[in-house]
C-alpha cells in the first residue's frame, strides 16, 4: 500500500534529508513539500495525503496552527510532529492541536519509517522518553489535588481533640445553640478518632497474628 507523505519543515536541509530516508522505502510517496506552516495547509488541501510530516517553529505559521486546520478539514491526513525541542509544552500543544505522533529528529531513519507506518495505520506514536515524563506529570498532578487529609501520616488521625465540655445550665433551661454545636462537634470528632483507632488496632492484631506462626517455626529451628 502507497503512503503519500507531506514534508512541512522551514529548513531545505532537513526536507532533502527526510526525502532521502522516506525514499528508501518504495511504500512511502512524497507528494509535496512546504517550508511554512501557510504552504502546509495549502499543499495538504491540493494534494490530499495520507501523512503530514510537520515541523513546529515555522515562519508565517508555526506547525500547532497548521496542524489545527488541516485536521479540521473533511477526511484529514494524519499529522506526525518532527521537532528539534523536546518540550513537554510541544507534546501536550501538538496533541491538542490534533496531531497523531510526535518525535524528535534525531530519531534513527529506520524508526521514521516504522513510526510513519504506524500513523497511517491508525495508531498513535510519541517519542521514547514522552509517555514517562506525561505519565509523572499525570501522577504529580493528582497527589497536588489529593485532599491534605488523605496525604497525612495516620497517627495525626490518632490524637484525639479534646473541646470544652459546656458546664450545665439550669435544669428547667435547654442548651444555648452554641453548647449544642460543641457538644455535636466533639462527639463526631471522638466518634472518628475512635473509629481511626479501631482500624490501627485491627492492623496491628492482624499482622501480630500474621507473624506469630513464623516466630513459632523460627523458634523450633533454633532449639533443632
Amino acid at each position: 500500500m502507497s503512503i503519500d507523505v507531506l514534508i512541512a519543515d522551514d529548513q531545505a536541509l532537513m526536507r532533502a534529508g527526510f526525502r532521502t530516508i522516506l525514499e528508501t522505502d518504495p511504500d512511502l510517496r512524497i507528494v509535496a513539500e512546504a517550508n511554512d506552516g501557510a504552504q502546509a495547509v495549502d499543499a495538504a488541501r491540493r494534494t490530499r495525503p495520507d501523512i503530514v510530516l510537520m515541523d513546529i517553529r515555522m515562519p508565517v505559521m508555526d506547525g500547532l496552527e497548521a496542524t489545527r486546520r488541516i485536521v479540521a478539514t473533511t477526511d484529514p491526513p494524519r499529522v506526525l510532529i518532527l521537532t528539534t525541542f523536546d518540550l513537554d509544552e510541544y507534546v501536550y500543544d501538538a496533541l491538542a492541536a490534533g496531531a497523531s505522533g510526535f518525535l524528535l529528529k534525531d530519531v534513527a531513519p529506520e524508526q521514521l519509517i516504522a513510526g510513519i507506518h504506524i500513523i497511517a495505520q491508525g495508531d498513535s506514536l510519541l517519542s521514547p522518553t514522552v509517555p514517562r515524563r506525561l505519565i509523572e506529570s499525570f501522577v504529580h498532578s493528582r497527589s497536588a489535588s489529593a485532599p491534605q487529609a488523605w496525604r497525612a501520616r495516620p497517627r495525626r488521625f490518632r490524637r484525639r481533640v479534646r473541646l470544652p465540655v459546656p458546664s450545665p445550665g439550669p435544669s428547667n433551661s435547654s442548651p444555648s445553640p452554641r453548647a449544642r454545636q460543641e457538644h455535636h462537634h466533639r462527639r463526631m470528632t471522638c466518634g472518628l478518632c475512635s473509629s481511626l483507632d479501631a482500624d490501627v488496632l485491627r492492623r496491628r492484631r492482624s499482622m501480630r497474628n500474621s507473624d506469630a506462626p513464623t516466630r513459632r517455626d523460627s523458634r523450633a529451628a533454633v532449639s533443632q
